[in-house]
């Protein structure tokens, strides 16, 4: 989702690794990388899975999720901002704070529940730590209570998380409704940023 960027996020993002690595392979985003490495690290992605993706705009989660779960698997993504189509990817334009995006994207799992649940999303940033800190978390909260609802017994979640007021509470939610949680930080995320991702393996019964 959309960010304050500046001249210097800019010229950072054009230099970046990353970034060429994705143009160079025909990768939507960096961010590709991120789910990539937590993927193949806590074993994430394999054929035939139900994937939701949340925050999914430019699409680079939703293009490695697709690669990996094959023409078996399915793919369902939603994000406020329009989307070039991925093949393999049901893609819903919504805000995910609206029941009428949920709502479809529950229509789309047809009563199905899903092998995995990851959230990318992240809220316009105001510069205010405080203000955009507890609207991260509230996103973060959103992606937990659907994958509560919709993971298959022994499904995983991967959220991303921003680190501060908040966060120890969220971690220790997460920590009572799976079986295994740990806090991960892929090469791909740039070292100064305050993102992580937790990885929730086991949905509880």
């Amino acid at each position: 989702m959309g960010r304050v960027r500046g001249k210097d996020w800019v010229k950072e993002h054009v230099a970046d690794a990353y970034v060429r690595r994705a143009r160079a392979e025909g990768m939507r985003s960096r961010a590709a990388y991120k789910l990539a490495q937590i993927a193949e690290r806590d074993g994430l992605l394999k054929p035939g899975m139900t994937v939701v993706d949340l925050g999914a705009t430019p699409g680079g989660w939703s293009q490695v999720a697709a690669g990996r779960v094959g023409p078996r698997g399915r793919v369902i993504a939603l994000d406020r901002l329009d989307m070039t189509p991925v093949r393999g990817v049901t893609f819903i334009r919504g805000d995910f704070h609206d029941t009428r995006a949920v709502e479809k994207l529950e229509r789309l799992l047809g009563g199905d529940k899903a092998d995995l649940v990851m959230s990318d999303m992240a809220p316009n940033l105001s510069g205010v730590a405080s203000s955009d800190l507890a609207r991260a978390l509230e996103l973060a909260e959103l992606a937990l209570d659907f994958a509560l609802k919709h993971l298959k017994p022994q499904g995983n979640l991967l959220v991303k998380l921003f680190q501060g007021a908040g966060f120890d509470a969220f971690l220790k939610t997460v920590r009572g409704r799976f079986m295994a949680v740990a806090v991960r930080k892929p090469e791909a995320s740039r070292s100064r940023s305050r993102e992580v991702y937790l990885v929730g393996k086991g949905l509880r019964a």
